[in-house]
């Protein structure tokens, strides 16, 4: 497959670190804090993949203790107080909600960000800057804003006489529409951005809203619980027949008409690189956050087909996958 390269800027030689196999104590097991705002599976199977070939094998190199606020966000600093209180030797947080409530939680326990997704890492002090944050965090930041507008300007090239956007809203701390909203203004379009209540229910409601408000579009934005939600935001988008871009790859895979955004594998890679080297004595303060490097467009044209959409050639063309 042609893999297009997202020229980004990689803050440091994290990539250049050697990973070498068995790097854990002999006999000492490693308890890894797991945090996130909504059910899902963590580690994944390709950090649990990375970690194993770097010698942390689970039950005998590394324990995991995974922690949910399972939607409630209000949750997330007694969760992250209760990995600090079981004295974890890493917390592995997801997502800015999650980071932020267990930087409050602690200043001595390394803290990994997978992933950043918000602007305002430095002004919000989790981090010094990016070269050498200075703290106890580090990790990933995930060009969120900066992937959503790219989205947003994919979608409309899709669908050119689009003028009215939605703009799925998790209304949670960090997250921002500044950029997508600046841009969607440059092009005359109107963003109907709409926040999504709880359950199979909440996303129902939330496309009914949608066909009343007659959007002709659908961007879903970088957020874990959509990543997690994914199945039902595509089910309502298909039956209100709502042309969407989506982040992850998988999410056109599983039948959303195109998703724009970076791998699995890169980012999972990276985390268990992280956790790796600070297990073996790295500090996160002299730890550079990075950046995705590869990122991918996949367009479904069955979707599309259902949908009565022609993907323009000058879109199609770009697409790393097309799936028929």
């Amino acid at each position: 497959m042609d893999r297009r390269t997202f020229i980004g800027t990689l803050t440091g030689g994290l990539l250049a670190a050697p990973l070498a196999v068995g790097a854990q104590q002999a006999g000492k097991m490693y308890r890894i804090g797991w945090l996130t705002p909504a059910v899902m599976e963590v580690p994944t199977r390709s950090q649990r993949e990375a970690l194993r070939a770097l010698g942390y094998v689970e039950g005998q190199a590394v324990a995991f203790e995974a922690r949910s606020a399972e939607d409630d966000l209000d949750r997330l600093p007694r969760l992250a107080a209760e990995l600090v209180h079981s004295r974890v030797d890493i917390i592995v947080a997801v997502s800015p909600p999650a980071i932020l409530a267990a930087r409050q939680a602690t200043d001595t326990i390394p803290i990994v960000m997978a992933y950043w997704g918000a602007g305002g890492l430095i002004e919000s002090g989790i981090v010094a800057n990016f070269a050498r944050p200075g703290g106890n965090v580090t990790g990933i930041y995930m060009l969120a804003a900066e992937l959503d507008v790219k989205r947003l300007e994919l979608l409309l090239q899709t669908v050119p006489k689009a003028r009215k956007v939605a703009v799925l809203d998790p209304q949670a701390a960090g997250f921002t529409l500044t950029e997508v909203q600046k841009v969607a203004k440059a092009r005359g379009v109107q963003l109907h951005v709409t926040a999504v209540g709880g359950g199979r229910e909440g996303y129902r409601q939330t496309f009914d809203g949608m066909a009343k408000a007659h959007v002709e579009a659908l961007l879903v934005p970088s957020f874990p619980r959509f990543f997690k939600d994914a199945r039902l935001i595509i089910e309502f988008a298909a039956r209100r027949r709502i042309p969407a871009v989506y982040e992850w790859p998988s999410m056109a895979e599983d039948g959303g008409l195109m998703a724009y955004g970076p791998t699995f594998v890169e980012l999972d890679g990276r985390v268990a690189a992280f956790i790796d080297r600070i297990l073996k004595g790295a500090k996160p303060a002299d730890m550079p956050v990075i950046q995705p490097t590869k990122f991918e467009l996949v367009i479904n044209l069955k979707t599309a087909k259902a949908l009565g959409l022609t993907i323009p050639q000058s879109v199609l063309g770009r697409a790393d996958e097309v799936i028929q």
